[in-house]
């Protein structure tokens, strides 16, 4: 524990503490040094344990694991009206008996997102129009949708409760691209956010360059806490396309990692119709998933990882859900 000087001083002039003694007279004296060990203990306990429960990541807690499953055909558009009997639910290699399967529907339900912006300086060039796709997707929020924008550069901030609103708080017009880029440490933020939200449909947009270059938390410690909450990741790659060369997309592959490994989708053009028919996309994709709900097989809570796959009994259509769940942990 480092003292400033001001501390220092006022321990040098403290060379006792005073407690009461036994006849009410003037108080007996215990000398500072056979407290001052104590208290620096009690000091570094704490300090292990918030850093501790900075490092955590969040896990499922619930008795069932919930997927949600987006089918389409070979067109591209989803796909209604299957049946449970046309899933397969596989948790590392062995399938799910139907007996294990809690819940099982197909629903137009409400959904919570958070956006993030990256605002840093390598989007300098971009930001402008990563501001514009975010009023683009909530422009495409239902009534009873909500979503959240947070910014993100050398920390993590929070720029618009959630909110059914269909246009960006003010304060989102006066940022400035700059810093580093806090991509990891703002998916974990998101999620943590999206953590306290009931709604079945959980999601985090992304609009970055993807070239994280200043998080404390891993790429996999960001995957794993939006899986923990159910939330799937809509990643838009913002690099600059007319910079040729391959230092313009070396953000691209982690961007795709994530959505990959969350169940959500990467949008490899940001710009012009295409740009705009992916975020209709998006919204109408949260609205209409498949959720299947089962007992695990494996009970034990030892903090593990457990890969998980779907598949149908029809090979022209294509399934995506999420990799995995890290199990609860004593």
């Amino acid at each position: 524990m480092t003292l400033s000087s001001r501390e220092r001083g006022r321990l040098a002039r403290t060379e006792t503490l005073v407690a009461p003694n036994a006849s009410g007279g003037r108080a007996a004296r215990a000398p500072w040094s056979k407290v001052l060990p104590f208290l620096v203990a009690l000091l570094s306990i704490l300090a292990v344990t918030t850093l501790a429960q900075d490092d955590d990541v969040i896990r499922t807690s619930t008795e069932n694991v919930v997927l949600n499953v987006t089918i389409t055909d070979k067109n591209g558009q989803y796909v209604k009206g299957l049946k449970a009997s046309d899933f397969k639910v596989y948790e590392d290699g062995v399938e799910v008996k139907p007996e294990s399967v809690a819940s099982f529907s197909l629903q137009e339900s409400p959904y919570a997102a958070v956006v993030l912006l990256d605002s840093s300086g390598s989007m300098e060039a971009r930001f402008t129009l990563a501001r514009s796709a975010a009023i683009r997707f909530l422009d495409g929020l239902r009534q009873e949708d909500v979503a959240a924008v947070y910014r993100f550069d050398s920390k993590v901030e929070r720029v618009q409760e959630f909110s059914g609103g269909r246009d960006l708080a003010p304060m989102a017009y006066a940022i400035r691209a700059k810093g580093m880029t806090s991509l990891n440490d703002a998916i974990v933020e998101a999620s943590r956010t999206l953590a306290e939200r009931t709604e079945h449909r959980k999601a985090i947009v992304i609009l970055s360059d993807g070239m994280d270059t200043f998080s404390k938390a891993s790429s996999d410690k960001a995957v794993e806490t939006a899986l923990a909450v159910g939330a799937s990741i809509f990643a838009v790659d913002m690099s600059d396309l007319q910079v040729g060369g391959s230092a313009a997309r070396q953000g691209a592959p982690q961007l795709k990692s994530f959505a990959e490994k969350t169940g959500g989708r990467f949008v490899a053009t940001p710009g012009g119709q295409a740009l705009r028919d992916a975020f209709a996309g998006i919204a109408e994709e949260l609205g209409h998933q498949y959720t299947i709900a089962y007992r695990p097989l494996n009970k034990a809570r030892d903090g593990k990882w457990r890969k998980l796959e779907v598949k149908l009994n029809r090979e022209d259509l294509t399934v995506r859900t999420r990799k995995g769940y890290r199990a609860p942990k004593k």
